[in-house]
C-alpha cells in the first residue's frame, strides 16, 4: 500500500481526536456565578484539555516525521498503526473522565481516572514504538541503518513505555501530579527522537 493513503488516514483520525477534546469544555454566562468563578472552578478541565491536546498534537508530528522514513507500508505496520490509533481516539474519553473526577469525584474515582488515562497513553505509547520499530527494522534490512544505531534509536522514542507506566503510578497518588509529568514528555517528544532528517525529503533523492 502507498503510505500516502496511511497518513491520510491517520491524519484524519487524530484531527478528530484532537477535535474532540474541546467538547468537553464548558462555561454557562449568568448561570452558577461569573465566568471567573465558572473558570476557576473548572479548572481541571482545561488543564487536562491542553495537556491532551499537546499529546496528540506530538503524536501528529512525530508520525509524520516517522512515516518520512518508510519505504514499505506492509499488513503488520497497518495493524501497529490501527492500534496506536485506537489509543488516541480514547484520548477525549480519558481526558473528560479525569476532569470530571478531579472535579466531582471521589479520591477512589480520581484513582480510577488516573489509572484509565495512564492506560491508554502507555497503550498509544507502546503501539507507537511497535511502528517505529517496523519502519526501522525495513531501513536496516535495506541497509539505510545500522543495527547498533536502531537500537538507539528505539530506546530514545521508546521512552514513554517505562515513563507513562510510572507516571499513571504518580496519578494514583496525586493526579494533577500525573498530568504535569505527561506534559512534560510530552515536551521531550516536542524534539525530535525518531533520527528523520527533517530538512530533507528522503523521496527526493536522485
Amino acid at each position: 500500500m502507498n503510505k500516502g493513503r496511511v497518513e491520510a488516514f491517520s491524519d484524519g483520525v487524530l484531527a478528530v481526536a484532537i477535535t474532540l477534546l474541546v467538547l468537553d469544555l464548558h462555561l454557562d454566562p449568568g448561570k452558577g456565578g461569573s465566568l471567573v468563578s465558572q473558570l476557576a472552578a473548572s479548572w481541571p478541565s482545561f488543564v487536562a484539555f491542553v495537556v491532551s491536546f499537546l499529546v496528540i498534537g506530538v503524536i501528529w508530528v512525530n508520525h509524520h516525521s516517522i512515516f518520512r522514513l518508510a519505504t514499505t507500508v506492509d499488513r503488520v505496520l497497518m495493524f501497529w498503526n490501527l492500534i496506536l490509533l485506537m489509543f488516541v481516539t480514547a484520548v477525549p474519553f480519558t481526558t473528560a473522565t479525569l476532569a470530571g473526577a478531579l472535579a466531582d469525584g471521589s479520591p477512589a474515582d480520581i484513582r480510577v481516572a488516573a489509572v484509565l488515562y495512564g492506560g491508554v497513553a502507555t497503550g498509544f505509547a507502546v503501539a507507537f514504538t511497535f511502528v517505529y520499530g517496523r519502519i526501522t527494522l525495513a531501513q536496516v534490512r535495506s541497509g539505510s541503518m545500522q543495527p547498533v544505531d536502531r537500537r538507539r534509536a528505539l530506546r530514545r522514542f521508546g521512552a514513554g513505555i517505562l515513563f507513562y507506566p510510572l507516571l499513571t503510578g504518580v496519578g494514583v497518588i496525586y493526579a494533577p501530579a500525573m498530568l504535569v509529568g505527561i506534559a512534560g514528555l510530552s515536551i521531550y517528544y516536542l524534539f525530535n527522537q525518531t533520527g528523520s532528517n527533517e530538512g530533507r525529503d528522503p523521496e527526493a533523492r536522485g
